[in-house]
């Protein structure tokens, strides 16, 4: 069985490629989809602490971490939406999908 240290590893390495992808990346989806594997990661870490900490008087596992990434998901379901609405009006207007053209909000 993994223990809490495995999960959190692999977490942060999560967010950190997602964290390095925002930073070096230029197209505007390759940073919306790093800046979702960064959210992902999160929900691993929340998802990690709710399974390995228990409820003393019961001895099972906390749920509410759990709960709380079903709210995350939720949000973020919305969020990708609105995000590639944006997109996709502003490869519209612009004709481009580089984030270094894309410097003003005036077309």
């Amino acid at each position: 069985m993994a223990t809490l240290h495995e999960y959190l590893f692999v977490s942060g390495l999560l967010f950190a490629i997602g964290l390095a992808g925002v930073i070096v990346r230029r197209n505007i989806i390759v940073v919306f989809m790093c800046l979702e594997m960064m959210l992902s990661a999160a929900n691993l870490t929340l998802v990690a602490f709710s399974r390995f900490h228990t409820d003393p008087a019961t001895g099972l596992p906390d749920y509410n971490g759990q709960m709380m990434v079903f709210f995350v998901i939720t949000v973020a379901a919305a969020e990708v939406a609105v995000g590639l609405a944006i997109i996709v009006a502003l490869y519209r207007a612009r004709q481009t999908i580089n984030v270094e053209d894309l410097t003003t909000m005036r077309g």
